[in-house]
């Protein structure tokens, strides 16, 4: 690998204590690299760096920042095949589904290029005084950037793009298990004409003391955050010592609703991206799937036959469909979703054994009759497990799919649209995918309610959410 150091002011360094932890390839166990692990003086070099780049970059013109983006679209999108590696290697995922996220990464510099120059303020009349109300969006402030090992790619990308548009500079600190995409995104970035200093990436093992030091330092104004329900409520808790403005993405439990006039083969396609885009590694991942018992049999099957077809081994393999899972809890965790399943009654039509040897996989999965009481339908799956129920009222189902904690992403197919757009808006969700597996899209505000998260990513917002709105009050 070429770049295995941290990443701090433009240059590559060791770490203040010479730190360092291995990534490890999923698909054989052995070691992909060692990479050097951040200490507090590390971030705290880091947030100098940041601060001192930011003067300049904040006071570049919108189209200056934007022209620096669309270089560094171009530049990604020229090397989709060197990202789309990295990312199988260190993450596991297949070929394809690597260059999909490799694709989508990139797409997030050409769109926060294009809104760039569209922090669009205000000037009216104030009703009652007659004053002019004049409102501006200016860059909050230093950014911490948190993401996670699902998409080390695509999850960095959508953070650091809208916050050099906004003109923020920003400390990354990626995912343990996946480092090494960040690392070697990089010197693109630097050859795309981002400053020294600006974008600084900071692997570590140290984690939570880490970006907890930096939460707690006066010069960050904003943390954003990809991963658990659990880790961003101790972040919140974190970021409101300073009041930090938070953005956070977090867990969900995706219910995908499947009505008796559903087109079927829509619907059993739909299902197989919203379920396994990622081997389900992905909070947007279709966690319980209600089908109405006129067709459950006939989706069951269908959906039992093309997850049964998938290809399992090794990502790098372009005829592999099915990579391992990230690491060894993971894999381990899903085979315990699947053993109180079918515990508790639920039967498996195809998978549910993981193979021997060396590598995380577990293969595509589908479980018929999943009792409410599993484990599977109250958490995330985070695997390729379809864990299947069935209805008959739309009103219970509505209930069922609300009953969670969560509410990032639900998908619904119907063929009747009147239905399908009242069951839409009836569902607590950020996001509803309609008679489509995917809802992922750099022009889309992404984001949950509920204990999914604050905020959003993607979109007119995804900026915003690195600026502050100032108001002036005058009179002429």
């Amino acid at each position: 690998m070429d770049h295995t150091d941290l990443f701090i002011d433009g240059k590559w360094k060791q770490g203040a204590e010479g730190a360092r932890f291995d990534v490890i390839n999923p698909a054989n166990e052995t070691v992909l690299a060692s990479v050097a692990s951040a200490e507090i003086a590390d971030a705290d070099a880091a947030l100098d760096a940041a601060e001192a780049a930011m003067k300049d970059w904040a006071a570049r013109t919108p189209r200056q920042r934007s022209e620096v983006l669309r270089k560094a679209w171009e530049l990604m999108a020229a090397r989709l095949d060197h990202f789309a590696r990295l990312i199988t290697l260190e993450n596991g995922k297949a070929r394809n589904d690597a260059m999909g996220e490799a694709t989508y990464a990139a797409e997030f510099f050409r769109w926060f290029a294009e809104e760039a120059v569209r922090a669009d303020g205000l000037l009216t009349h104030a009703p009652a005084s007659g004053a002019r109300i004049m409102v501006q969006h200016k860059p909050a402030g230093l950014a911490v950037l948190v993401t996670p090992w699902n998409y080390p790619a695509a999850m960095g990308t959508r953070k650091i793009a809208p916050a050099l548009a906004a003109g923020c500079g920003v400390i990354i600190k990626p995912a343990s298990e996946t480092p090494l995409t960040m690392l070697a995104l990089m010197p693109l970035l630097a050859e795309a004409g981002v400053p020294d200093g600006l974008v600084n990436v900071l692997p570590s093992r140290r984690t939570g003391a880490l970006v907890d030091h930096m939460l707690h330092d006066p010069r960050v104004r904003v943390v954003s955050f990809t991963g658990s329900t659990g880790v961003g409520r101790k972040l919140l808790h974190s970021a409101a010592d300073q009041v930090l403005k938070p953005a956070m993405e977090l867990g969900g439990n995706a219910p995908l609703i499947v009505f008796e006039d559903a087109d079927l083969d829509t619907a059993v396609t739909g299902t197989m991206l919203a379920k396994m885009r990622n081997l389900g590694e992905a909070c947007t991942a279709a966690n319980r799937i209600y089908v109405h018992a006129d067709i459950a049999e006939a989706f069951t099957a269908k959906l039992t036959e093309a997850m049964a077809k998938l290809k399992v081994g090794d990502g790098t393999d372009p005829s592999v469909d099915v990579g391992p899972l990230v690491n060894a809890d993971t894999r381990d965790k899903v085979a315990a979703f699947v053993a109180d399943a079918v515990a508790k009654g639920a039967k498996i039509e195809c998978g549910g054994k993981a193979p021997e040897g060396k590598g995380y996989y577990y293969p595509p999965t589908v479980l018929s009759n999943v009792p409410e009481t599993a484990d599977c339908v109250h958490d995330e799956i985070f695997g390729p497990v379809a864990a299947l129920q069935t209805f008959t009222d739309t009103e219970d189902v509505i209930r069922r799919a609300n009953d969670t904690e969560y509410g990032l992403v639900a998908y619904v197919f119907s063929e009747d649209f009147k239905r399908a757009l009242q069951v839409c808006e009836r569902l607590d969700y950020g996001m509803v995918g309609l008679n489509r597996g995917l809802v992922s899209d750099p022009a889309a505000p992404f984001g949950g309610t509920k204990q999914s998260g604050l905020g959003r990513e993607g979109g007119h917002e995804g900026m915003l959410e690195f600026m502050e709105s100032q108001y002036i009050s005058a009179s002429w």
